[in-house]
């Protein structure tokens, strides 16, 4: 049974789902930043960092985005990856609080 089928939240936990989102609301990432960050920094990894791929980052660091051909495809995959990351962050929140299983 979900949520939904279940009928209205009991309030305390309403606030516990809304204290989770609000901390999401916080951490997660926004896709045109991304973009931003890699206009202007791609070819060091600035918007992997940003992502929190910190290896790739160094990597892409120490190579310049590897000859530029790394940089040229993050272009193609940069929204995939915000919404995974940000998928990931509000599922860590979201067990965090119990709200869901891990």
């Amino acid at each position: 049974m979900t949520y939904a089928e279940a009928g209205p939240l009991p309030e305390w936990e309403r606030l516990r789902l809304l204290r989770a989102e609000a901390e999401f609301d916080s951490v997660k990432k926004d896709v045109r930043v991304a973009y931003a960050l890699w206009a202007v920094v791609g070819l060091i990894g600035g918007h992997r960092f940003y992502l929190g791929d910190t290896a790739r980052s160094i990597a892409m660091l120490f190579t310049l985005g590897g000859l530029g051909l790394w940089t040229l495809t993050d272009v193609f995959f940069l929204t995939r990856r915000v919404q995974a990351v940000n998928h990931a962050r509000r599922a860590a929140i979201l067990s965090r609080h119990g709200l869901i299983d891990a």
